[in-house]
């Protein structure tokens, strides 16, 4: 399930390019919240944190229980980290996009799949896995949500594949793909032994 930390975080009032380089000249990363019941604000993070928080994570999705210190005023929003820009060079982050979702409410996310063990056609027989889908659309609730789907390839045979249908989800977790989608497949080496 998706691994859900907590983030501090402040409103930011001023928007606008020169004020979002005095938010990185503070050493925080300028930010927005929306969601479904939520009015889109403005807000900081702090880099080192954000940074730290991404590092340790598995899969893309996060669950991030966002602490809004405004003055003496403090609320938590439950979010999800929808999207973060990098600088195309220096790889450092420049904005982060939160989605607020409700505990209550399913949400729809993207989850990585990755496969597990070696296939016995690629280990005995000499064939290749291929991996035709990088990840699934899942709709869950958000404690439900997976960080990445595993998928046992071992058993595997030259010309075998598993499909959308055949991946075992955890509970909670329905996918919106189409299951008769192909996601592995182990195809015969097209490489002849030379003579």
């Amino acid at each position: 399930m998706a691994k859900q930390v907590k983030l501090s975080a402040r409103p930011r009032i001023e928007s606008g390019r020169n004020s979002v380089k005095g938010v990185r000249a503070r050493g925080s990363v300028p930010a927005v919240i929306y969601g479904k019941k939520t009015a889109p604000a403005n807000l900081e993070v702090s880099h080192r944190d954000l940074e730290a928080l991404l590092s340790h994570a598995v899969g893309e999705n996060i669950l991030v229980e966002l602490e809004i210190q405004d003055g003496s005023k403090k609320n938590s929003q439950l979010s999800l980290i929808q999207e973060v820009q990098h600088h195309p060079i220096g790889r450092n982050i420049l904005h982060v996009d939160f989605q607020a979702v409700s505990m209550t409410e399913e949400i729809s996310a993207s989850v990585t799949v990755e496969s597990v063990g070696e296939a016995d056609g690629v280990k005995n027989f000499g064939g290749l896995l291929e991996q035709s889908i990088r990840s699934l659309s899942v709709r869950c609730l958000p404690q439900n949500l997976p960080e990445v789907i595993t998928v046992d390839v071992s058993a595997l045979k030259i010309g075998e594949s598993i499909h959308v249908r055949d991946i075992k989800l955890p509970a909670g977790v329905t996918v919106e793909d189409n299951e008769d989608l192909t996601v592995f497949i182990v195809a015969e080496s097209s490489v002849s032994a030379e003579p």
